[in-house]
């Protein structure tokens, strides 16, 4: 039976976050749509819909939630589990303001996709002016505003997942960029120290999108992970 790949997306992201890394990897695999939803449970129940019965699991950021959440509602049909540039805390009130603003500025028709700000916490300091940081912006822009607020709203809403770690029971990789300052590695540490024999990775030369950044590094460490 084929092997088959789940490539979960983040915010405002779409298949090219996954582009540079896909090709690499021996499995099958796709990367659901997961902007059609306002909440990381519902965007699970789609992606199960449409999933193999059994399945490798990879998420970042926003994708990392859903991913979580899948282990929480189907956990049998897991195979693998990888979890990117993400954190298994909920949102705490700063980070929730901080959304609520962005929000906000979409209500005031200031929707430009990824603002210059928000790319230079994205990628690190040395992608910008690059290929990389004018794809990550034209990748902003065809998600659109009205997925973002969804989005948004999923990501506020989300639970704290936390207190499944311990029961995660799939080859675990944890991976996050040197250089993330959206879900910083102390976070990532977090989650590997609480999964049992789960994997942790720093990606070098990578802020939180490492699957565009430096994707050789992410294909490396993931083909080790899915021979596990």
């Amino acid at each position: 039976m084929a092997r088959h790949l789940m490539l979960l997306p983040g915010l405002i992201c779409d298949e090219r976050l996954w582009r540079d890394v896909r090709s690499g990897f021996d499995w099958d695999s796709s990367v659901p749509d997961l902007t059609q939803d306002d909440s990381i449970a519902a965007m699970a129940t789609r992606v199960l819909a449409a999933a193999p019965e059994r399945f490798a699991l990879a998420g970042l950021s926003m994708g990392g939630y859903v991913a979580l959440e899948i282990m929480r509602q189907a956990p049998e049909r897991v195979t693998h589990l990888a979890l990117l540039d993400t954190s298994a805390r909920a949102d705490d009130p700063a980070r929730k303001k901080t959304r609520r603003k962005g929000i906000a500025m979409v209500g005031q028709g200031k929707f430009i996709g990824v603002s210059r700000g928000l790319l230079g916490s994205l990628i690190a300091p040395q992608h910008m002016g690059t290929e990389v940081a004018r794809d990550v912006q034209a990748m902003s822009e065809r998600v659109g505003q009205v997925a973002y607020l969804r989005q948004q709203v999923a990501i506020m809403n989300r639970v704290d997942s936390r207190p499944i770690l311990s029961g995660i029971a799939v080859p675990t990789l944890v991976g996050v960029g040197e250089a993330d300052k959206l879900t910083p590695p102390e976070l990532a540490a977090e989650m590997a120290a609480a999964i049992p024999a789960a994997e942790l990775v720093y990606f070098p030369d990578s802020a939180h999108l490492p699957t565009m950044e430096n994707p050789e590094s992410v294909v490396n460490v993931m083909n080790r992970w899915l021979e596990r």
